[in-house]
This record gives structure tokens, sequence and C-alpha cells, in this order.
């Protein structure tokens, strides 16, 4: 769960100021990435137009890819902090190492949840042997000022709650949608969920209104409120909403992604989550120098350098560009 971009852009988010009070149909469009050795992603927030969606502050979706005859994700160690990452899988695994010792196979629509807190470092790869395909999303949710220091620690829950409808399944990945609640621990008010939606449905999908909301497009062709979307594409929603009408032209997948609008501004570099320009310069250093981060053990292959840090301070600029 990373940001393997050699030109890391720093970024301020957060805070209301730019929060859309109102229903709205905003499509986001992808930035192309490459994330280890053979995996390509389509890199939805942060986007040109837009940092944040409630807490969640990252958000890739890739594949599906063929990988029969590639060695698959392949991330090195690399640190984090400030921040949850969650893994979400549609086709294939990938295999997680952490430093506080977690070793786990994460599978299509288990709940893989890092907690970095203060400092953390993990490492991501294709298992051997791997299955023929790979397609999923990796997100990041930012931790608030009041438990961004927390212990690092790492939970897996394989069985989460689902609210079904006909030709709808909703599963629920973090917080809470139609009184159904996901085990995985959230810091702040917000919502994850996977979508699978058969050819021909139709659904209103109950929503709060203090929410601001965004649906990733997974797999297949359904339209969100009207707006269609195909796959890698990404529509923010704004707040104001009670519910969501979904319609789905074949069988397709879908991320809602949701919460109250982070209040606090946060400095987002690399695979740091701060407050402070000054703070994201020092996690870069221990990461490079000392032993802050933790060991991943079992992984293959030398830990990931960080890059340079701009020489330009941060200038606040709101949640969107």
């Amino acid at each position: 769960m990373s940001n393997l971009d050699r030109q890391a852009a720093l970024n301020v988010c957060g805070g209301r100021g730019f929060v859309v009070a109102e229903p709205v149909r905003e499509l986001l469009s992808p930035r192309r990435v490459q994330l280890g050795e053979s995996t390509e992603v389509r890199r939805l927030l942060p986007n040109l137009g837009r940092r944040m969606v409630g807490a969640w502050a990252f958000v890739d979706h890739y594949g599906p890819d063929d990988i029969a005859d590639e060695p698959g994700m392949q991330v090195p160690p690399h640190p984090h902090m400030g921040l949850q990452t969650v893994s979400w899988l549609h086709e294939g695994e990938v295999l997680h190492r952490d430093s506080t010792g977690s070793l786990q196979t994460i599978r299509p629509r288990e709940l893989g949840l890092m907690t970095s807190g203060r400092a953390i470092s993990h490492s991501e790869e294709s298992p051997r042997p791997h299955a023929r395909f790979l397609h999923g999303a990796q997100l990041w949710v930012a931790l608030p000022d009041g438990h961004r220091h927390v212990e690092p620690h790492f939970q897996h829950h394989a069985n989460l709650p689902q609210v079904t409808a006909p030709g709808v399944t909703a599963t629920v990945i973090l917080g809470e949608l139609d009184g159904a609640t996901s085990p995985g621990t959230v810091y702040s008010p917000l919502v994850g969920a996977d979508l699978s939606l058969s050819a021909g449905a139709e659904a209103n999908l109950p929503l709060e209104p203090d929410f601001e909301y965004a649906v990733l497009s997974m797999s297949g062709e359904a339209h969100v409120d009207g707006v269609p979307l195909l796959p890698g594409s990404m529509l923010y929603l704004g707040c104001g909403r009670t519910e969501l009408p979904l319609r789905a032209a074949s069988d397709a997948g879908l991320m809602l992604l949701g919460g109250e609008p982070f209040e606090e501004e946060i400095v987002m570099w690399w695979n740091f989550v701060g407050r402070t320009d000054e703070e994201i310069r020092q996690a870069r250093e221990d990461w490079m120098t000392t032993t802050r981060f933790g060991e991943v053990k079992g992984y293959d292959g030398a830990p990931l350098p960080a890059p340079e840090v701009p020489a330009t301070q941060l200038k606040a600029r709101g949640r969107v560009r």
C-alpha cells in the first residue's frame, strides 16, 4: 500500500473550505503510475481537482492484469506514518509483511487494514505461485490528530457484513452502511463499501447527508445518479444526499467511499501523512538513517529508498487544487 512515485509531490489536504455542501456529479480522471516492477495503477486521489473524500486521502485502482508469466505485485519494504492502509482485492492474492511481525495473505473481498500510527514499514508481493489475474484497489485513510501517533498494528478480516437488495450486494469494508458495521477499526466517521451489481439491477443506496461521497468503478458499466461510470474512473458526489440511485448496464463492481469532511489540514508526501513540512522531512530522514520504522523480515530484497523532498516549503491550498 504505497506511493512509489519517484517525483512525489507535496500536498496540503483537508479542511472544510472546499467541501461541496450540496449534491454534485464531478467526474475524476485517473493518472497512471508505476507501482513496483510490473504493476501499473490508476491514481484517483489525490487528483488534479480534488484531494480528499472524508478521511480518504489516497485511492489507486489496478488491473485486472494478467500476471501468469509475470512476478505480479512486488513492492519492497517502505515506511508509513499518520494513516491507515486498506488492501482490497477482486482477483488474486497479496502477501503482506510488516515491521510488527504480521504475515498475512489477503484474498478477494477480505479486509487487510494496517494502522501505521507513529511509524510502521511493510512490503507487498504476489505469492509464488500466484493466481493468473490481479485486480484491486489500495486506499489510505488519514488519521485525525488525536490518533495519529497510536501504536502501529495490522488487522485482517476474512468475513465482512453485507447489505443486500435485488441484484445488489454491498460488502461493508469500513464504517457503517444501512445498519451493517465493519469490524475494522476506524478513527473518524467514514464508510467504505464494495458494491456488486447484476446486469439490469436498480437500487437506491441509503446515505448519510452529513457525509461527502465518491464512487470508484472497479468493473463493468453502471450508472451512478444517472452518470455512466467505466472502470478506473471515480465520481465525486458532494454532500447532502440521503440516497444514491444505482443502475447496472452490465454486471458491475463499484466502491463507495465517504465520510464526514476532514476538518484538519494535512501534509501528505510520498508515504507519510503529517501536519508540517518539518515533520515530513524528519520522517524521511528517519527512514533513511534510523530504526524508527522497524524492520520487515522475510522479504527477499532491499528496502525502498525515499525520494528527495523538494526544497520549497509547503503552502496550504485547501482540499482542491
